[in-house]
């Protein structure tokens, strides 16, 4: 489980901004691995069954890029539960350049 949520937050740039999660932004690394601690703890047997992104539109400047997307999904919150699908969704995600090159997230967020 630690493996697992450590690959998730070497996505995120060290102040990103997460609006992904139920209630206020959850914003920082540390916040943003404190909040996939708790939903692994609540969900233990959360599953992807399938997530299908299709890239809209890609803007780059300055160090900066915007990612503009269409994403569809089904999972599970139990292993017992029924499977849950969210229609196509509109989404935006901001990326940052980091210092050795990479691509990191800065602020994601879905209408």
């Amino acid at each position: 489980m630690t493996q697992d949520l450590n690959a998730l937050t070497t996505l995120w740039s060290d102040d990103a901004v997460n609006l992904g999660f139920p209630g206020p932004p959850v914003v920082g690394i540390k916040a943003m691995k404190e909040a996939y601690e708790k939903f692994k703890a609540d969900y233990p047997e959360f599953k992807v069954l399938r997530y299908v992104n299709a890239m809209k539109e890609v803007q780059m400047a300055d160090g900066w890029a915007i990612e503009v997307s269409e994403s569809e999904a089904t999972y599970k919150m139990s292993a017992r539960g029924d499977p849950v699908s969210v229609p196509r969704t509109q989404g935006m995600r901001l990326l940052k350049r980091q210092s050795d090159g990479s691509w990191k997230f800065a602020l994601v967020g879905l209408k």
